[in-house]
């Protein structure tokens, strides 16, 4: 008989990712002022607008791949959990796990790379940084989404 997990580790990635959707959001707030600001002090405020467009354009076609990852992280995590598994199946469960954290480290280092290198005050650096916040955001509520169904399900 199969024994169920223990759901704590869960709980507190959920909290965690809770806590970090705060500051993103707060962080996303905070730019999106100063670069507009920055934008309509130099006369250029169609440039803010056109990067909102293009950013929410970039997560409408990115939104269903990361809806993806984040279940299947949840899924290797409440995997994991389940206790009694055999070496193996916790090795092969690592591998997934450290597989996707090098996909989001990547991720984190091209966006931080490309924010770096675009100049500063124009419509690439406004909308690359939009685009990393809110797709970390996006990611972020995904996951809770398919954890927190997970946990109803199972209280």
């Amino acid at each position: 008989m199969a024994q169920a997990p223990d759901l704590k580790r869960l709980r507190r990635h959920v909290t965690i990712y809770t806590v970090v959707q705060v500051f993103f959001v707060a962080l996303l707030l905070f730019m999106a002022f100063n670069f507009q600001a920055t934008f309509s002090a130099k006369g250029m405020s169609h440039v803010f607008l056109n990067s909102i467009i293009a950013t929410i354009i970039f997560q409408l076609a990115i939104f269903y791949p990361l809806k993806k990852a984040a279940a299947r992280e949840v899924e290797h995590e409440i995997a994991s959990l389940v206790p009694g598994l055999s070496p193996e199946q916790h090795k092969a469960l690592r591998r997934k796990r450290l597989f996707s954290d090098f996909i989001k480290a990547s991720i984190f280092v091209f966006f931080f790379t490309f924010i770096l290198r675009a100049p500063p005050a124009t419509f690439v650096l406004s909308t690359t940084f939009f685009t990393f916040v809110v797709t970390s955001l996006t990611y972020f509520q995904c996951f809770n989404f398919a954890a927190k169904r997970y946990l109803r399900g199972k209280s």
